[in-house]
């Protein structure tokens, strides 16, 4: 077992009232490593100037978290079977939409995938759903989510 320890950080203004809802939802991630992320929802979500668009909003995190631990994992899968990947890109996209009265969720994460490869053999076609197949398989991060992940090699 593992964890991984996180502080969220968030402090009212003096000047502002909590109760009228006009509040800055600015905030800080602080990880174990000293590294903190300045934090704000999404302006989709929260209007300006009560969210940030300069900070990270926890849907790209999330998307970001997805297609990091894809990657990783692919990496991993095409080292094992011999294939050596040069460069590996994803334009990643997280939809957010209604999932039920009043409750919004991420229903899908698509990867859009464009990757180069070099040495004696380049996976085929085939291969490389495989190996996107089976780096989806032993992904953390998709195994601990309900949405849907679809990915889509753009070689």
């Amino acid at each position: 077992m593992f964890e991984y320890p996180v502080t969220i950080s968030w402090q009212r203004g003096e000047k502002e009232i909590f109760t009228d809802s006009k509040y800055s939802r600015e905030h800080k991630w602080s990880f174990e490593n000293g590294n903190v992320l300045p934090a704000s929802p999404s302006t989709h979500i929260v209007p300006l100037p009560y969210s940030n668009e300069n900070y990270i909003d926890p849907e790209e995190a999330f998307v970001a978290a997805v297609s990091s631990c894809h990657m990783l994992s692919f990496l991993d899968v095409t080292a094992q079977a011999g294939f050596v990947v040069d460069h590996y890109e994803d334009e990643a996209v997280g939809v957010l939409r209604r999932i039920a009265r009043g409750v919004m969720g991420i229903t899908k994460v698509t990867l859009k995938v464009k990757a180069s490869y070099s040495g004696e053999r380049i996976p085929s076609r085939a291969e490389l759903e495989e190996l996107h197949h089976k780096a989806h398989e032993v992904c953390f991060i998709a195994n601990s989510v309900k949405c849907d992940i679809i990915t889509e090699i753009i070689s």
